[in-house]
């Protein structure tokens, strides 16, 4: 690739927003020019919207936000509203249990406790928001954020995000490995858009509290563990 082709190279992600998402996913944001919220998708029970799991003495925890889901079988990531307004004490009691005796985390107590006492928000989507923001400030990640709701949606999965792409001069769009279940790369490229899906293997390990290493938890036990070195666990290396 020459100089000019890269200064008009552009790298668009879209995504739902998740509950302190694990390290995949920031280093996925690290890794392209703009991020767009993509919470207009339908939310789905059971799954990385509102939970993500922590390392516990005694094996994975998951720290789950309550939704209001009672009769919304079709509600949208952002028409969801929290069911429990005592989640952010329950949680933050956990992670102090969990995580004080690790390496950084007196060095992060502060923000993140900070985070969970933001009774007045009361939209998942503001909440995951909230945190990944703020992680993306410790991270030291300044990747455009933008929400899904600025857009005016094409009703086709493929063709809507294709559309986005175009609104924002897209010529690279990156979307996780499972989105080869119905990407049509030859749609994106009808329109000069290359499409890249993020390989989540092969990442290095680091020091964790508590029995064996997983890799699948929140990015706060990379941060509380490892500090400032954090993105040097990243697999994206446009940080360097």
């Amino acid at each position: 690739m020459t100089q000019i082709e890269k200064q008009n190279e552009k790298k668009v992600l879209i995504t739902q927003s998740n509950y302190i998402p694990w390290k995949g996913y920031f280093d996925n944001i690290d890794s392209v020019d703009e991020f767009v919220v993509y919470d207009d998708m339908q939310f789905t029970k059971r799954d990385w919207r509102n939970r993500n799991q922590i390392k516990t003495p005694q094996g994975l925890l998951w720290l789950t936000i309550p939704v209001e889901v009672k009769g919304k079988f079709h509600q949208k990531i952002n028409e969801t509203k929290v069911a429990d307004k005592n989640w952010r004490q329950k949680h933050w009691k956990t992670i102090v249990a969990n995580y004080s005796k690790a390496p950084y985390f007196k060095e992060y107590k502060d923000v993140f406790e900070e985070l969970y006492r933001k009774e007045n928000i009361n939209s998942l989507t503001n909440i995951n928001l909230s945190f990944i923001q703020t992680i993306n400030q410790i991270l030291d990640i300044n990747t455009k954020i933008i929400d899904s709701r600025e857009f005016t949606l094409l009703d086709d999965k493929v063709e809507r995000l294709i559309d986005i792409c175009k609104k924002l001069n897209a010529t690279d769009y990156y979307t996780g490995p499972a989105a080869k279940d119905y990407m049509d790369n030859k749609l994106f490229l009808e329109e000069n858009i290359n499409v890249h899906y993020f390989d989540y293997s092969k990442y290095p390990t680091y020091f964790q509290l508590y029995n064996d290493f997983t890799h699948y938890v929140s990015i706060i036990d990379l941060i509380f563990n490892t500090g400032k070195n954090a993105k040097n666990y990243f697999k994206n290396l446009t940080h360097e």
